[in-house]
């Protein structure tokens, strides 16, 4: 009996087996809808070998109910399998994951930074160094009149130089619309392309050549720079998101709390002006290694100099008209000049493959959606914020500075009393010494940031005031170590002026969408001040220096006032940004109220600020933002 139980038992299950098979296959084949669990085998077919668990099953009969569900999933495998292809791996660690994915975010950063530096070295390196060479080449009495006989290059250079230097006057009327246009690294690109066709202007000297790539130059300075300095802080700031990726106004996308991103602007601006001011020293490579070989020594080109210093009138009074003993040959030109082009097409194939976007693609449509006529006006409306007044002198001291040394100190001091085959290590000390201590920017991580201004300040009219006094003599080369020395120490000074000015902007303007003006005003003083220069170069050197002190006194003065303002806690006035105008058709914005769900940090303050009046006071939120 108990063999004939557990036979009608077996049969049970076997025909529940059965019957789950039959109902799996009318789901998936229609024909089969008509058969019955009679109709596919009246009795189960005699296994050759019991299972394992037969025993078992024989026991419990219940487990016939398991029976079907398992028959059905053996149907139903490729979806099974499909599950397990596709849902979450048993090793998978998805906080590890995510701490990966920002890890390759921050050093993507990083690559950004350091690709953009690399660039701008690369840009002004070729610039500097081709420009040097072309006035030294053109100077030369002999090479003008066998090269190019009556074309008159004397006549080219000056408006070449006009050029260069007259044209960023006007940058601040097309320098917003032109990064906003474009997007911050597309301006990068093409203002590195227009210095490529400045090289490349120079494989055949005419007119119509040199003087409009020269205009073209001067119309690329200012939104270089100021896509620059935008470009490293928005990294700054990319970067805190990615390292601080859990915290609630990162994933809200809501504007950072006041000096959280300090610590990054202090370090990549830092790394920035280390490599840029290696371009002083790669400049001087076409004329240590190319032109120096044909330059007369200090007896022949210094024999009509009498004065030299702070006596000196204008640029080099008493300087040999014929500077080079044998004339290079064109050949060796192109050579220069082609390595130069590479350089320069490097620098574009920097910027375009290893630059990442400043913006997410939204952000860059709300900045420009503002409207053209409110990009051309904010600028303006900026500079009535009593910060950025009080910031002015110093701006235009920061062009005053760095061409004197380039072309006052160097030609007046250095040349006049070591020659000129002597001028590019001194501007080999000035860049070297620029570079190595733009690192001391990173006291501002521990120190309050007005000691690395208020240094540099300091360290220049401790160099100034000698310089006031001192008239060196003529073809005395005993004297280049101390000029070396004052090349090296203005170096210091001007690295701690640059990138000080620099983390200071991007500290006292956090909002984004306020960056790309505050950097574009900053660098619009700088080319006028530059201009300035230009047009006093045949100033007496005691004039020159005069009016350098009084510059350098009003700017440390204005930029104490404006901390101890800020310490008391004056409001600022900022204008407001307008919202972004969207159009109501398009693939992104279908409607005018969600424009603002991909805005990020400036949410905050534009956004909210929509039913405030156009200008408005804001005060700084705590004293402790003046030590970051």
């Amino acid at each position: 009996m108990a063999t004939q139980r557990r036979g009608v038992g077996s049969r049970g299950c076997w025909t529940a087996v059965q019957s789950t098979q039959v109902q799996s296959l009318r789901v998936q084949n229609p024909r089969v809808q008509g058969l019955g669990p009679q109709d596919t085998c009246s009795a189960p077919p005699t296994p050759p070998e019991r299972p394992a668990d037969t025993a078992a099953m024989e026991k419990d009969p219940g487990c016939c109910q398991d029976v079907p569900k398992t028959a059905a999933g053996e149907m139903l495998g490729p979806e099974a399998q499909l599950d397990d292809m596709v849902g979450a791996h048993t090793d998978y660690n998805e906080e590890e994951e995510e701490q990966k994915y920002f890890r390759r975010k921050r050093l993507g950063v990083v690559k950004n930074v350091l690709a953009a530096s690399l660039a701008a070295m690369l840009t002004y390196s070729v610039y500097l160094g081709l420009l040097q060479m072309q006035l030294i080449l053109h100077y030369d009495e002999t090479y003008r009149e066998v090269k190019y006989s009556n074309m008159e290059l004397e006549d080219i250079d000056r408006k070449v130089l006009m050029g260069i230097n007259v044209t960023p006057v006007v940058a601040l009327l097309y320098t917003p619309v032109l990064i906003r246009f474009f997007g911050t690294k597309w301006t990068m690109f093409l203002t590195v392309g227009i210095y490529a066709l400045f090289v490349s202007s120079n494989y055949w000297e005419r007119y119509f050549t040199l003087v409009p790539s020269a205009v073209a130059i001067g119309v690329a300075i200012v939104p270089l720079w100021a896509s620059l300095g935008n470009y490293i802080t928005r990294m700054a700031q990319k970067y805190y998101e990615y390292a601080n990726y859990k915290e609630e106004h990162v994933q809200e996308q809501r504007q950072a709390p006041r000096g959280a991103c300090s610590a990054y602007i202090v370090v990549f601006q830092t790394i920035f002006y280390i490599c840029f001011h290696l371009s002083f020293v790669c400049a001087q490579m076409p004329m240590l290694f190319f032109l120096n070989n044909y330059i007369y020594q200090l007896n022949h080109t210094l024999y009509g100099v009498k004065r030299c210093g702070t006596l000196s009138h204008g640029t080099l009074t008493g300087f040999n008209v014929t500077v080079l003993h044998s004339l290079p040959r064109s050949v060796n030109l192109i050579v220069v000049e082609s390595i130069l082009m590479a350089a320069a097409f490097l620098a574009m194939l920097v910027v375009l493959l290893l630059c990442g976007s400043a913006y997410r693609t939204t952000e860059e449509i709300d900045l420009r959606s503002i409207g053209w006529g409110n990009i051309f006006q904010l600028p303006f409306k900026h500079m009535r914020d009593y910060r950025l007044r009080h910031l002015l002198p110093f701006f235009i001291y920061s062009g005053f500075e760095v061409l004197f040394v380039c072309n006052d100190f160097s030609l007046n001091y250095g040349v006049c009393t070591l020659g000129l085959e002597k001028l590019a290590y001194l501007l080999i000390a000035y860049g070297f010494s620029a570079s190595t201590c733009s690192s001391l920017a990173l006291c501002m991580l521990r120190l309050r940031r007005q000691y690395p201004l208020l240094a540099g300040a300091s360290l220049h009219a401790a160099i100034l005031v000698p310089l006031f006094c001192w008239a060196p003599v003529p073809r005395q080369v005993d004297q280049a170590p101390l000029l070396y020395t004052i090349a090296a120490l203005w170096g210091m000074g001007s690295a701690l002026n640059k990138t000080g000015i620099s983390i200071l902007l991007g500290m006292l303007y956090e909002d984004k969408e306020r960056q790309d003006f505050v950097f574009t005003i900053y660098h619009w003083w700088q080319a006028l001040a530059i201009f300035v220069v230009y047009l006093w170069s045949g100033l007496p050197m005691k004039a020159k220096l005069s009016l350098m002190l009084l510059a350098l006194g009003l700017a440390a003065g204005s930029y104490g006032w404006m901390e101890r303002r800020l310490a008391q806690r004056v409001a600022f006035r900022l204008p407001r940004m307008p919202r972004p105008r969207h159009r109501t058709s398009g693939y992104r914005y279908l409607e005018e109220d969600d424009s603002d769900e991909t805005n990020s940090e400036g949410e905050g303050t534009s956004r909210d600020n929509s039913h405030q009046p156009a200008e408005e006071d804001e005060t700084p939120r705590d004293d402790g933002e003046q030590r970051n």
